[in-house]
């Protein structure tokens, strides 16, 4: 190989390093904004306000997200998606990570190649009825038609439940929730299924939301979680552990009000301190400085504040936190400790 030809090869094998090992943190601070894929609307947890401004629980995550790598949470880019084309954007490095109602699944981490940050919603699958269908269980919905979201482990979810129990169903196909509901509310379709989270947000948004019901059965396990894509280790820890400072935040009683008054010098509880900052270099373990956490906490609040201010009790969706209750007061959310 001649010196030129050499020269060459050389260069190219060297771009093709430096792409490989692009860092998505240094991608994000140099743009100085994050680019995070969400639903195309869901309210409660990610739609734009009547001002354009995009807000929900999911939409708060990425603030976060935001908050702590660059400094600042109106610094997102929110990148509506289908649950098509929702994947593809990531992957695609449109966005730099995901946090739209998303389904941790096997096939999903393995086959399509995404780390999944910790869960930060436990569902599962229902069905939303008029009450004049006159049905009080998924039981009597043999051969109903069914408005389904292609692309969902919807699809799969409602075909095992029909099948096991000896019932046949015709599915409406759509791809946005969007469609399902216009679908839904023109009479296309007996119900409509998805995650119970999406169905009251569905029925909150109705013209008459006493007139539609929630059947009682949970057909599948549903843990909602971000997901970033594989490959970049040091990226999804950040992701990580944003989610899990949020999450121990409301268990270590540290609010969006509260957070700089506790955090402003180091106290007696260390885990407040290493959560703040001011004990230990955990912000240089994964390329922050020691505010980060601070940060995604100011701009976010704990988790209980989030899950309460978008989908909680007193909003429309009026969702319990069941499940997503902290692990001190009987559900399962339960954060790896930060130390």
């Amino acid at each position: 190989m001649n010196a030129f030809k050499f020269a060459v090869v050389g260069a190219a094998l060297s771009l093709i390093t430096t792409m490989a090992h692009a860092s998505t943190l240094d991608e994000v601070k140099a743009r100085g904004e994050l680019n995070c894929v969400v639903t195309t609307g869901l309210a409660g947890f990610a739609a734009p306000d009547a001002d354009g401004r995009w807000e929900g629980f999911d939409v708060t995550f990425c603030r976060a997200v935001a908050a702590a790598v660059v400094g600042d949470g109106e610094k997102v880019k929110f990148v509506p998606s289908t649950g098509k084309t929702r994947f593809t954007l990531l992957n695609s490095g449109e966005g730099d990570i995901l946090f739209r109602n998303t389904t941790e699944t096997m096939s999903r981490d393995t086959d399509l190649k995404l780390t999944f940050l910790p869960v930060n919603y436990y569902d599962g699958q229902g069905f939303l009825v008029r009450k004049d269908l006159g049905v009080d269980s998924a039981m009597q919905l043999d051969g109903a038609s069914v408005c389904i979201q292609t692309g969902t482990t919807t699809e799969l979810n409602l075909a095992d439940f029909f099948n096991s129990n000896g019932m046949a169903y015709e599915p409406v196909n759509t791809e946005t929730n969007e469609e399902s509901i216009a679908n839904y509310t023109g009479g296309r379709c007996d119900a409509y299924t998805t995650d119970v989270s999406a169905l009251a947000s569905t029925r909150a948004a109705l013209k008459d939301p006493s007139a539609h019901m929630i059947l009682p059965e949970i057909i599948s396990k549903e843990p909602l979680a971000g997901a970033v894509r594989q490959g970049d280790d040091d990226w999804a820890d950040i992701g990580k552990w944003v989610v899990n400072a949020i999450i121990i935040a409301e268990e270590l009683g540290i609010t969006q009000a509260n957070v700089g008054e506790l955090c402003a010098g180091p106290g007696k509880n260390p885990s407040i301190n290493r959560l703040c900052g001011t004990e230990g270099t955990m912000g240089e373990m994964i390329g922050l400085d020691a505010q980060w956490a601070v940060r995604a906490i100011s701009v976010a609040g704990n988790y209980g504040e989030i899950f309460e201010k978008y989908i909680g009790a007193k909003t429309p969706l009026a969702l319990e936190r069941g499940l997503n209750a902290s692990w001190k007061d009987g559900g399962i959310l339960y954060a790896a400790p930060i130390r």
